[in-house]
Order: C-alpha cells, then structure tokens, then sequence
C-alpha cells in the first residue's frame, strides 16, 4: 500500500508525545517552536534545513509530520484587517474560523462557506482544499483572494488572484510544499441568516432518480448513512433566510419524513452539541457548520477518509459504494455525502470539475480500515476518483499523477520556491515528487 498509511499506534494516549487531532497519529519528532510574529517565522525558515509547519492537526494521515521539527503560527497575536470597500478580510493564517466569523458577522460580513466544524485554522484548511457543502459553492479555498507566503530563502512573497493568475492557482492549495503561508486575503459577502431542517429515511432509489434535485434543494445540504441501512438516514438542508421570512418546511422530501427534534450525524448520539435544527434561525456561521462553535469536539474517537468524483458520476459512485454496505457499515461511524462546486487550484481535488463528496469516519480500527479503503478505491476507480489530501487513502502515487493534470506543473513551481527541499517530508516526496 502507499504513503499516507502509517502503522496504528499504542498508547498514545498516555505519552507525551505529539499527536493530531484524532490520536491516531503520532508525529515523528516533539520539537516544536510556536512563532510570536512575521520576524520569527522569517528567521525559524532561514535557519532550518528542513521543518513543517503545524497548524490544528486535523489532518489524518502524515502530510504535515517531519522528523526534523516542527514551527506554529496558531498562537500568533490575532491580527484582523477588514476592507469595507473590497469586501475582504486579512488575517493572520493560523486564526481559526470560530474566532473569525462572529466577528465578520458584527461588522455585516459573511464567508461563503464553512466547515463542518470551525474549530480547523484557515491555513490549514486552505492548503488541502477543505471544503464545506453547497452545489454552487466552491471549497474554503475559493474564498483566498490574496496571500503572503515566506519562501525556502526566508524572503516574503505576496499573491493574488488580481495579479498572479496561474501562480495564484497553483499556490493557494499548496500542501505545505511551497512556503509558509503567514497571512490569508478572503472575499466576504454581506451576512445573512440561516436554518436548517432534517429529513429523516431517504431511500436509495429516490436518491439515484432525484440527485440533483435533492443536492439543489438548499444552500447546503449534506447527506448521512452507515451504508447498511440501505438508505440516506439523515438528509441536512440548510437554507438562507430571505427578508426575515421564516422556513417551512413540508413534512415529506422525496419520501424521507420531516424530524421532530434535533438530531446528530450519528443517530445513536446526542444532538446537544450540534447547531440547531428545526428551521430555528441563527447567523450563517451558526448553521453552516454541523457543530456548535463552543463545542470542542473530543479526539481519539475516530479515523477519516474522502474522495471526490465528478458531479456526472455521482450516482454510479453512490450506488457502487452502497454494494459495499455489509463490509463498510460495521466499521463506520457515519458517512456524508456533499456536493462542492468546480474550481481553478491546481491541487484541489475539484479543480475544473464540479464534485461530489463521499466522506466516511471510521471507528478508530486502523487494521480494518486499512483493509477497506483499497476495497473503496478500486470501485471508485472508474470515476477517477481524487482523495482528500489530509485524510487516510491508499491510492499510488502514478494514479494520483493522472488525475491530478497539472502535479507535473505544481512539482516544477515547488522546486522553484524551494529548490533544497526544505518544506518535504515523506508525504510529499512520494506522492508529489515521486521519490
């Protein structure tokens, strides 16, 4: 099998060792310098051969580890520059988008998306083209409209879409292969309100004759099953609130029947720490994510993975997976499905393709999953199936290749802005650089 697997690890949680968000990692080394300002970072990039930086740790698998150390920007001192005109915001790229959002919401602003949780940095998120849900929404990314990044040589170099076209396009999902990413420029749109409503037992059979309906249906809507019930158990619509009108909701959608309380992705769980449902209005970045932001999702408890097919495959890729229901089911905790909008990133897994969305958190069983997720592929191969960058997947590096047009373009761009290799690791070099 290929990187990013990595062996399941013991005891993790009684050592000190660092470990990502989930636990089932543990990083190669325990050096980690956590930068103040823009000067220290500068001078960590020029004084070291060879680092990662380290941002919220929810990647799954080893895409940021180093066994060299590590450098921080998450506890930088918080830095928020609004441009009323523009219609942008500046931060730094470690704030978090539950530290942004309230604040762009006070001062009449929104983001286009989110997460489904807000607890990930804005970087982090950016760099691996994290993406949130909504068929004309693009992923996180879509949103950067400028950014400052320090180069192998310790010298700053600004982007933008306005005035660096392809470089901008290639830079911005970077995978931590070409700087270090110290401020992020996001477009904003005016701030709205949000609800959302549940819809409970959507079958199969609905689902393949009514897609696009169904994913058109609301600003975002996101789809769970277990795969073994051999239906969609919850189906999430989130819609805007438009002049203060309240949601109604029928109480039947597609055969799935409307939910009379608030629910959890994971039916058997308790709905008190997700954001409210039942057409209850709150600002955007109060619906959009699945989460509370005052909830601190607890780790150790789960494994991911992801992949995305063109929005034309969608159903053949659903349907190929629901054949795999009695081995995927009993190793799930759930599984979402999304739709995400085409965009012009080089490494975004819906670069020029409007996509779907099959994410599957796993019980956190390393030894069954590892075995599962060849089984996935491989029926996901026809469709050219593109994984998440910072989840788990077995895919080899000359496939990734192939369906990724321009990796041939973005190794040459890596090799110009880091000639020594100095932002590699192991991830990268196979995967990417292929060595």
């Amino acid at each position: 099998m290929a990187a990013p697997l990595f062996s399941p690890l013991t005891g993790w949680a009684a050592g000190t060792k660092l470990k990502n968000w989930a636990g089932n990692l543990e990083y190669s080394s325990d050096k980690l310098e956590n930068a103040k300002s823009i000067n220290q970072v500068r001078e960590f990039v020029k004084t070291h051969d060879r680092f990662k930086v380290l941002g919220t740790r929810h990647c799954f698998n080893n895409i940021a580890d180093t066994k060299n150390e590590f450098v921080s920007l998450v506890e930088m001192e918080d830095e928020i520059r609004l441009d009323t005109a523009k219609k942008t915001v500046t931060v730094n790229s470690g704030m978090k988008y539950g530290r942004l959002s309230p604040y762009l919401h006070e001062k009449g602003f929104a983001l286009h998306n989110l997460a489904s949780l807000p607890h990930i940095s804005i970087a982090g998120a950016c760099a691996t083209a994290t993406h949130g849900s909504g068929a004309k929404n693009g992923n996180l990314a879509t949103a950067v409209s400028a950014m400052e990044m320090i180069l192998a040589n310790g010298e700053i170099l600004n982007l933008s879409h306005e005035k660096d076209g392809e470089k901008f396009n290639a830079a911005v999902v970077h995978l931590g292969a070409l700087g270090v990413v110290t401020k992020i420029t996001l477009d904003l749109q005016p701030t709205f309100m949000m609800g959302q409503y549940v819809y409970e037992h959507l079958s199969f059979e609905q689902l393949k004759n009514n897609f696009e309906r169904i994913q058109a249906s609301g600003y975002s809507v996101s789809l769970f099953t277990n795969w073994q019930s051999r239906d969609i158990a919850e189906v999430w619509i989130k819609q805007k609130i438009e002049n203060d009108q309240p949601l109604k909701a029928e109480p039947e959608f597609f055969g799935a029947k409307l939910a009379t309380k608030n629910l959890h992705p994971i039916p058997e769980l308790s709905a008190e720490n997700c954001t409210d449902q039942m057409g209850v209005a709150a600002p955007w970045y109060d619906r959009m994510p699945h989460f509370k932001m005052g909830f601190t999702p607890s780790s150790g408890v789960e494994l991911q993975s992801e992949y995305f097919v063109s929005s034309q495959n969608a159903v053949d890729a659903i349907m190929a997976i629901s054949r795999l229901g009695d081995k995927v089911g009993p190793h799930l905790l759930t599984s979402e499905i999304r739709t995400i909008a085409a965009d012009n990133f080089w490494m975004s897994p819906c670069y020029r393709q409007d996509s779907v969305a099959i994410h599957f958190t796993w019980k956190q069983d390393w030894p069954a999953v590892s075995k599962l997720l060849p089984v996935i592929e491989k029926e996901l191969a026809p469709y050219n199936v593109r994984p998440h960058w910072g989840k788990l997947f077995t895919i080899p590096p000359d496939e990734l290749e192939k369906r990724y047009v321009k990796m041939q373009e973005f190794r040459q761009l890596a090799k110009e802005y880091d000639p020594k290799g100095k932002f590699r690791n192991e991830f990268l070099n196979l995967n990417i650089f292929r060595s």
